[in-house]
């Protein structure tokens, strides 16, 4: 970290030392990854003077990715070039996240009359999930003699399984294993002849498979 930004930061630490009651809020957020986010914030105190952003729950010239100061008639920022940006309105515009920008952001706001507010938002950043793929141990079975296993293919956590276009209902004949990745049919029966699929997702990303058709012979 260049020596006067260092100074800069930890002169305004020393100078402002004495907390406010009021309260400034960091909306927490979601975001996929190499996408650019905004941390918002509530109830911007109108005397704001400083607004400094940190990675971490730690206030040290260390964590200080930006600040922004608000000058009569002007808004200086900084630093000059970095991933994170103030915005005029004192919230965090983060470039091109990706899955190490998750974790606890720290705002503090110092105030006019010697006083500051801090607060603190989550970022949680997602990778995009990948169309998962359905198969099957066999797509033609008899009725009442055989069973048969689906898979879904998918690097996502969060899975649902669908049968003609219904949330699947389990039964003592469909077993669902822990990871909810495998589907046993066993024995398979007339009606469990039709159309499954399986849905992935997470907070910002979804995807389905492919139709896959499950035939029962009598």
């Amino acid at each position: 970290m260049p020596q006067n930004k260092a100074q800069y930061t930890v002169s305004l630490f020393n100078f402002w030392s004495h907390p406010t009651t009021a309260q400034v809020e960091v909306e927490s957020n979601n975001a996929l990854e190499g996408t650019d986010v905004i941390l918002h914030i509530h109830h911007r105190p109108p005397n704001a003077e400083y607004f400094l952003w940190f990675k971490g729950t730690a206030i040290d010239s260390n964590s200080n990715i930006a600040h922004l100061t608000v000058k009569p008639g002007s808004l200086i920022r900084g630093p000059p070039v970095g991933q994170a940006r103030v915005e005029d309105d004192g919230s965090l515009l983060l470039k091109n996240v990706t899955m190490e920008d998750s974790g606890i952001y720290t705002l503090m706001v110092l105030l006019q009359r010697c006083q500051k507010m801090i607060a603190c938002g989550r970022l949680t950043v997602y990778r995009p999930v990948s169309v998962p793929t359905l198969r099957a141990s066999k797509t033609l079975v008899t009725e009442n003699m055989e069973s048969v296993v689906l898979t879904c293919d998918t690097n996502s956590d969060n899975i649902e399984w669908f049968f003609n276009g219904v949330s699947l209902p389990l039964t003592e004949r469909r077993n669902m294993s822990v990871d909810l990745r495998t589907l046993t049919i066993d024995p398979v029966l007339r009606r469990d002849a039709g159309v499954y699929r399986c849905k992935v997702s997470n907070p910002r990303s979804s995807g389905t498979s492919a139709a896959l058709r499950l035939n029962v012979k009598v």
